[in-house]
């Protein structure tokens, strides 16, 4: 391929210093309708009964899915590495099943 296509082809990404602190979340709630999937982050502090959702990411289904499979493969490599992660079970709270947006649907 020549210099020129090359280039074309070329996606510039900026990162910007207030976005690139991050977000801390350690629950995403996921729903959808048939046109979109909406994933919630959202940070759950210990003792306190109210969370607010930290960020939303509004996606079409094929990015979904393209996020799914690229977050399996990155587990992959990193459980290659590190070992497997543990995923509890119980975990110590109550998912929010009415938490706003669309219901999910299976």
């Amino acid at each position: 391929m020549d210099d020129s296509k090359e280039k074309q082809n070329q996606l510039n990404i900026e990162l910007k210093e207030d976005v690139a602190q991050g977000t801390y979340s350690n629950l995403a709630i996921i729903t959808h309708s048939s046109s979109e999937f909406v994933i919630d982050f959202v940070r759950i502090m210990p003792g306190l009964p109210k969370a607010d959702v930290k960020s939303r990411i509004i996606l079409t289904p094929e990015h979904a899915k393209r996020l799914m499979l690229a977050l399996r493969d990155n587990i992959s490599k990193f459980e290659a590495v590190h070992g497997n992660i543990k995923v509890e079970e119980n975990p110590p709270y109550m998912i929010p099943m009415n938490f706003g947006g669309p219901k999910p649907e299976a």
